[in-house]
């Protein structure tokens, strides 16, 4: 029985009142910037060209297949594929930069947003060789989180991927996000069928998962080739 049920009048268990809720704020475009990294509302015009630089030195198009779209075969196609479907607010697309150097390394996006009741999900990840097991990685999605909970109010950020997709599985249980079940049959991409896996956290695990990003992510968890000293541990 879950512990955020009681009665009501009739007697049946329903969920608590959430008489103060009040509707969140979609997310914004505004750049989100950590140590590391700084996530840049995405610009074709600006980002296309070194985005698609980043994502070929994946010669094995190793990170495309998992994706419901790519490789692409030319930057032409890339760009007609980013102004198709990243130029709106749902999904949200962000650039990762390299605070470093400037170099553009990945991608991720804000997608199912949905204000009213507190749930958005993070989706269209795709992290180039230059970002992958860096933690500019950890830190993008960090800052992601901060955004929908510290800044927006959310109560529940979702994970979802296929459930054949390992990596992006243990990703998530890494990042702090807890398994919630797999949808059998739930969609066909590329002419595959897709069970997805479902994870996500809710307001109420972000304390001590911020408290332990935070533990990571600082100067003193990393040695002078910029390795980490212990994991991160949420």
């Amino acid at each position: 029985m879950s512990i955020e049920s009681r009665n009501n009048a009739l007697g049946q268990l329903v969920g608590l009142d959430l008489d103060n809720w009040q509707t969140c704020q979609p997310p914004s475009p505004e750049a989100m910037i950590g140590r590391f990294c700084r996530l840049e509302s995405l610009d074709v015009v600006k980002h296309a060209k070194c985005l698609f630089a980043a994502f070929s030195l994946d010669l094995s198009h190793h990170n495309w297949t998992y994706l419901p779209y790519g490789p692409f075969e030319d930057l032409t196609s890339f760009i007609k594929w980013l102004n198709a479907y990243s130029t709106g607010s749902d999904p949200l697309f962000y650039v990762v930069v390299n605070q470093k150097n400037g170099e553009i390394v990945g991608m991720a996006s804000y997608l199912r947003i949905a204000p009213a009741v507190g749930a958005i999900e993070v989706g269209h990840i795709h992290f180039s060789p230059k970002m992958q097991q860096t933690p500019m990685a950890t830190e993008a999605m960090y800052l992601m989180m901060a955004r929908v909970f510290d800044e927006l109010g959310y109560r529940r950020y979702e994970w979802k991927c296929d459930a054949l997709n390992a990596p992006s599985k243990k990703a998530a249980t890494r990042f702090g996000f807890s398994y919630e079940g797999m949808w059998r049959q739930a969609t066909i991409y590329k002419g595959r069928n897709r069970d997805t896996t479902w994870f996500a956290m809710i307001d109420s695990d972000w304390p001590g998962i911020k408290k332990a990003y935070q533990t990571w992510l600082n100067l003193g968890n990393f040695d002078e080739n910029g390795k980490q000293k212990t994991r991160l541990n949420c």
